[in-house]
């Protein structure tokens, strides 16, 4: 059919329907690209501090994944160790501007200093502006694991033996990688061994039915948001359940009871019913998780991600 100017429009019907096509192509390949899963093991076994540096702005300015200033400063940081001035400055500013941490003027001018001290002129700048510390400190980073930890300001203690039941060598074998490897993530070891008792009973070769596997009970696309390479390795399966576990605390503003749910349930469902889910199971696991743990609130932590702006302000209270 043609219309007054001689177009067959059923060509431009063709032309319209393939234009459509092209751009819903370009939209599904653009949300791709930006929702990539990252290689941790690669990134911090053999580290390019230029790589390093571009992911942890694009965690720090939400480009691509959702906003994590956990994850941006430990990238910064580790690319800073490697002695890349960009990442040395860009720390110092998360410092100085207490980007997902306590301000920290004196550790941010000890980084300015070394990156000054090697000819940065905008570390000088930016140096003059924040003021010479206070109190002398070392241009260090705030965590010590190289996989995927967050900082930690409080070395927990005690013993672990409330409501816990750690009395075999393989029990004991789990508990002394907890202890060695939650203070990383700023976590109490106990509140990781109550949940490991919930979960899989201490059994690393547990699997449910909805495919949640070892230790932590992580599901794939948990274990591929935090970087676990293998959810069968009980050490690399400790990892992604801590790291999810401290994201959830920050996320919750410290609500314990609220970061239970949402590990067992998802922090959506947790949003989207302003509380814990009115599933059974999720309340019962929130119910063992705290009666093994032996309290119902955690040590405050270092927060690293923005607090749920869905929950009301008192449930995200700090």
């Amino acid at each position: 059919m043609r219309g007054a100017t001689g177009f067959d429009l059923r060509d431009l019907c063709s032309c319209t329907f393939l234009t459509a096509v092209l751009l819903l192509c370009a939209v599904a390949a653009t949300a791709q690209v930006a929702t990539p899963i990252l290689d941790w093991q690669r990134l911090l076994a053999d580290p390019d501090p230029v790589e390093l540096t571009d992911i942890a702005s694009q965690y720090e300015h939400a480009i691509g994944y959702r906003r994590d200033y956990g994850r941006a400063r430990q990238l910064y940081c580790a690319a800073a160790r490697l002695g890349y001035l960009p990442a040395q400055r860009r720390l110092a500013w998360m410092y100085a501007n207490g980007l997902g941490a306590p301000r920290d003027t004196d550790l941010a001018a000890a980084w300015l200093e070394v990156a000054a001290a090697n000819g940065d002129l905008k570390a000088r700048r930016f140096l003059a502006f924040v003021g010479e510390p206070t109190v002398r400190r070392k241009p260090r980073c705030t965590y010590e694991s190289r996989f995927d930890a967050y900082a930690v300001a409080t070395i927990f203690g005690g013993g672990l033996d409330v409501g816990l039941d750690i009395n075999t060598p393989q029990r004991q074998q789990i508990a002394s990688w907890v202890q060695r490897l939650a203070p990383d993530y700023g976590l109490d070891p106990k509140l990781i061994l109550a949940i490991i008792q919930t979960e899989s009973n201490f059994n690393p070769r547990a699997r449910s039915s909805a495919n949640a596997l070892g230790l932590m009970q992580l599901i794939p696309s948990t274990a591929a948001r935090f970087g676990v390479k293998d959810r069968a390795n009980p050490v690399q399966n400790l990892h992604g359940g801590m790291a999810y576990m401290r994201w959830l605390l920050s996320f919750f503003g410290g609500d314990l009871r609220l970061s239970l749910a949402g590990y067992n349930a998802g922090e959506g469902a947790v949003e989207r019913y302003l509380g814990i889910p009115p599933y059974p199971e999720t309340q019962n696991y929130v119910r063992k998780v705290l009666r093994a743990y032996g309290r119902d609130s955690h040590p405050p932590i270092e927060p690293v991600v923005e607090p749920s702006q869905v929950l009301p302000p008192r449930q995200t209270k700090r």
